[in-house]
């Protein structure tokens, strides 16, 4: 089986690997200290549904708004590699490609400028 066969999906879903599914599964039970804070105080009552660990295309993306095509990361540490930029930018541009809004914050924005980063994301700015 190819790679591309791999990806499920139809005109309401986007396409996902459904060899990711556990992998998320795991992913919402533990999350980092800012996704958590983010998730509880803010995006687990917004104004529309958000999803935690969204598996789209070959990715897992931390929260997902279908109602905004909005995507929301929260990057630790391995983000802020040479390596680790490369592939969230190649990410980003896949993400993108099927009409997504991608907004990145850093765990310490998260953390120190939490409310800060709800009006980045209620407002779907770019930080």
């Amino acid at each position: 089986m190819s790679q591309s066969e791999n990806l499920i999906g139809s005109e309401f879903y986007l396409p996902y690997d459904r060899n990711l599914l556990d992998r998320a599964k795991e992913m919402r039970r533990c999350p980092t200290p800012a996704e958590k804070k983010l998730w509880n105080l803010y995006l687990k009552s917004f104004r529309v549904r958000v999803l935690r660990q969204r598996s789209i295309d070959y990715f897992i993306v931390d929260f997902f708004c279908a109602a905004l095509r909005l995507v929301i990361e929260v990057d630790g540490g391995v983000h802020f590699t040479e390596q680790g930029q490369a592939h969230d930018e190649a990410r980003s541009e896949v993400l993108k490609g099927y009409g997504l809004r991608v907004l990145r914050f850093t765990n310490e924005e998260v953390m120190e400028k939490f409310e800060w980063v709800c009006g980045m994301i209620d407002g779907g700015g770019s930080p």
